[in-house]
């Protein structure tokens, strides 16, 4: 039926070079076992396992490129999950003040760490606690744990149960211990253009290298009021020397914003 189809499309093609796979045909089907089971056991070429791939929970199997309807090219995105640690409570995680509870930030440069200044959440976010499988407790977008859930990150493998629910403006002006930092604490500030799609929802701060971060740092020390923060919040954070750029000195962010009048 399929090969007459094919026929009936007009596609050109010499059927005398054809075999069949499947069950339909055994002499071929023994062949290709014999083969398999070669490589696998006396050559030790064939391994089974798992890699990152763009997976289809619906369907329960990975979706390459020419199984989507639109899409082809996009594969997965490494991030680096950032753990900072929550030193401050909201009601809402009142019950979980002893255990360890991380906000965890998504980063493509985790090589900047040492900048961190404070971290920034998105106020009107919505958030969820979550278990991992190592006893801890993420912070994050409800996006992000289902993409853990499939990692093998969460306590129960491919579920992601929110423990509890917390908006983001109930965590701007927590303390946070981030990783790495040159300060003893730091806190979570507010940053409307976050997107909740888009890694974990959390974005860790180094106004040092990121022009963004740095005119986000800046306003919020000009305007505390309008942001509906506590000066003590940023005042005594300022941009921390880590990389030395060519013509732009150690504080590239600041260059870049002030050059360009951003």
């Amino acid at each position: 039926m399929g090969q007459q189809d094919l026929i009936d499309f007009g596609l050109a093609t010499d059927w005398r070079r054809t075999f069949i796979t499947t069950s339909e045909n055994p002499f071929y089907d023994s062949f290709i076992r014999w083969q398999f089971a070669k490589l696998k056991k006396a050559a030790n070429k064939l391994k089974f396992g798992k890699r990152y791939t763009v997976y289809s929970p619906l369907d329960g199997q990975a979706c390459a490129d020419h199984d989507r309807a639109k899409g082809e090219g996009v594969g997965p995105q490494e991030y680096t999950g950032i753990k900072i640690k929550l030193l401050e409570f909201p009601e809402s995680l009142e019950a979980w003040k002893d255990k360890p509870v991380y906000l965890i930030a998504a980063t493509l440069r985790p090589e900047t760490m040492f900048g961190q200044t404070n971290c920034f959440i998105l106020p009107t976010g919505e958030y969820g606690l979550y278990e991992m499988i190592n006893g801890e407790f993420f912070i994050m977008s409800d996006r992000a744990a289902r993409g853990m859930a499939y990692q093998e990150l969460t306590k129960v493998d491919r579920e992601h149960p929110q423990l509890a629910k917390v908006m983001g403006q109930d965590i701007v002006g927590k303390k946070l211990k981030a990783p790495l930092a040159k300060y003893e604490y730091v806190y979570a500030l507010p940053m409307t253009t976050i997107s909740m799609t888009k890694g974990t929802g959390i974005v860790t701060s180094v106004p040092s290298d990121s022009p963004a971060d740095f005119v986000m740092l800046r306003d919020l020390k000009k305007k505390p009021d309008w942001y509906k923060i506590q000066p003590e919040w940023v005042n005594d954070f300022e941009p921390v020397p880590i990389i030395e750029i060519p013509g732009m000195g150690n504080i590239c962010a600041q260059v870049a914003v002030e050059s360009r009048k951003i």
